[in-house]
């Protein structure tokens, strides 16, 4: 039952999802005081030592989602950019080429620039869409337009939330409904979970 590997969903008070954090974290934020609630699933029991005057053992019940005080809003605007990184590209495309509409494993996949970079694109996230490595070569330096392949989505940015999802490797039923109420209404992320 206890899964030790399970990360666990940090919030700041006001329930906004901050980070994926793992058990050890989560035992120290609430040594020093700083978990303001818990909601979600009871993932882990820990045990700790016996308290030589009462002899008590201290104990902890770890729960899929955590509250802690203090808050990031900063964060959560819109001139935030998450960090672009392959693994959460190719999460955000669902493993899915934009040109050929293929499913791939990541190993197969690759960072196309929609915009090429010789012609002046840029690496960032509206300019940049999953492609087997067949079909970015295929495209090679030239526009979809000019190469003759649609794209079958268009590039987004995510939100801050969204991109916390997208890197979560192994996400909870509960952990999902928390998260998903914090996706823009538009998310295609939302229509892919709902």
């Amino acid at each position: 039952m206890q899964n030790l590997q399970q990360p666990i969903l940090r919030t700041d008070i006001s329930g906004m999802p901050l980070e994926w954090v793992q058990y050890q974290t989560v035992v120290r934020l609430y040594c020093t005081g700083q978990v303001a609630y818990t909601c979600g699933t009871p993932l882990l029991h820990i045990r700790g030592g016996v308290n030589a005057r009462t002899g008590e053992r201290s104990q902890l019940v770890l729960n899929s989602i955590i509250a802690t005080y203090g808050s990031k809003q900063s964060l959560f605007g819109e001139s935030y950019t998450p960090p672009l990184n392959n693994p959460t590209l190719f999460r955000r495309d669902n493993q899915v080429c934009l040109y050929c509409g293929e499913h791939f494993s990541g190993k197969d996949l690759s960072r196309d620039h929609v915009m090429p970079l010789v012609s002046g694109g840029k690496d960032v996230w509206t300019n940049v869409v999953t492609a087997c490595k067949y079909c970015n070569s295929r495209k090679g330096g030239r526009t979809p337009e000019q190469a003759g392949m649609p794209l079958l989505a268009v590039p987004f940015k995510p939100t801050y939330v969204e991109y916390i999802f997208l890197q979560g490797r192994s996400i909870l039923a509960d952990q999902m409904e928390f998260l998903s109420t914090h996706f823009p209404r538009n998310s295609s992320l939302r229509e892919r979970w709902n």
